[in-house]
């Protein structure tokens, strides 16, 4: 069977390669703007949502979306809208404890089964001085990462410690997805 990425995402091609998969990626036009709900409702909704788009086009194929969203104090936090948005976020984690929660939705459309679900690891990042914050965000990294941060990269410093699955905070849970895969395949 063929799988399909339906994201545009390094993090999680690269993710699915380590895991010895062969995939081709077609990016999802599913709006990411209106949905409601904990963070864990809107990551799966989101997921749901860009799985959908893509299994409309592509048929014969396993569709694979997914979709991450930091959590502090009930407030979501996304990708950041420009450089003062992300130096604003980092500041709200700064020696904060946080959840980073991904969604995953897999359509197998050829039995037209779909399975979704979420996966939430705890990150604790350290203080972070006001100098370390901007010339992170200068380096442009925490600009298309939801929280402004990308643990695999420049953040890893900040990072006290965490509880789960470092690829869900990376962006991609594969423990959660090769459970889900056993299911459909």
């Amino acid at each position: 069977m063929r799988f399909v990425l339906a994201s545009a995402s390094p993090r999680r091609r690269e993710i699915l390669t380590k895991l010895g998969y062969s995939f081709i990626v077609i990016s999802s036009n599913a709006p990411e703007d209106d949905v409601q709900g904990t963070i864990s409702e809107k990551v799966r909704k989101l997921a749901e949502r860009k799985a959908v788009s893509v299994a409309a086009i592509e048929k014969d194929a396993l569709i694979i979306a997914a979709d991450t969203l930091v959590g502090l104090d009930g407030e979501t936090l996304g990708k950041p809208k420009d450089k003062a948005d992300a130096v604003q976020m980092l500041k709200m984690l700064s020696g904060r404890m946080h959840e980073v929660t991904t969604g995953i939705c897999l359509i197998n459309t050829l039995s037209e089964q779909k399975l979704v679900s979420s996966e939430t690891t705890y990150v604790e990042f350290r203080e972070m001085s006001k100098n370390e914050i901007d010339e992170y965000v200068e380096t442009g990294e925490p600009m298309d990462k939801a929280g402004s941060y990308a643990i695999q990269g420049g953040a890893a410093k900040f990072v006290k410690k965490y509880t789960g699955s470092y690829d869900n905070i990376v962006g991609f849970p594969s423990e959660l997805f090769s459970d889900m895969l056993k299911k459909l395949i």
